[in-house]
């Protein structure tokens, strides 16, 4: 074996490899909630994940419904002063969510606590099996 055939065979994998089928190479939280949803709710209604809702800015939901306009948010990194806790990525994620509202869509957002409990799971199925208009 030369020298970079030895690099290509120790070579790590890499995130696609390891990424949940169905789900973007997302974090841990949302490949945990993506099967918890996908147990729950069978693999028929199993969300759209990292949906973008408006193309002119480029956002995008961490998962949807887009039939439904339900969209779901995993706010990671809030008890470290992540993206989430700090006051710029909190205007912006103000900015994102209510353009969402504006363009009718129904928000729900979830803590990293809330997805490991279930909790999660538990308040989007109760959203999808109410009907609505």
């Amino acid at each position: 074996m030369t020298g970079w055939q030895s690099k290509v065979v120790r070579r790590k994998p890499t995130k696609r490899a390891t990424k949940a089928v169905g789900v973007s190479a997302g974090s841990v939280l949302e490949r945990t909630l993506y099967m918890q949803l996908r147990a729950v709710l069978g693999p028929l209604n199993v969300p759209v994940s990292e949906y973008r809702f408006d193309p002119p800015r480029r956002w995008r939901f961490d998962f949807a419904w887009p039939s439904r306009k339900l969209a779901v948010e995993v706010e990671g990194g809030i008890w470290v002063h992540g993206r989430h806790g700090r006051g710029a990525g909190m205007e912006s994620d103000m900015e994102k969510y209510n353009r969402a509202t504006v363009l009718g869509w129904a928000v729900l957002r979830f803590s990293p606590g809330g997805v490991k409990n279930g909790n999660a799971c538990r308040e989007i199925e109760a959203w999808l099996a109410h009907d609505r208009v």
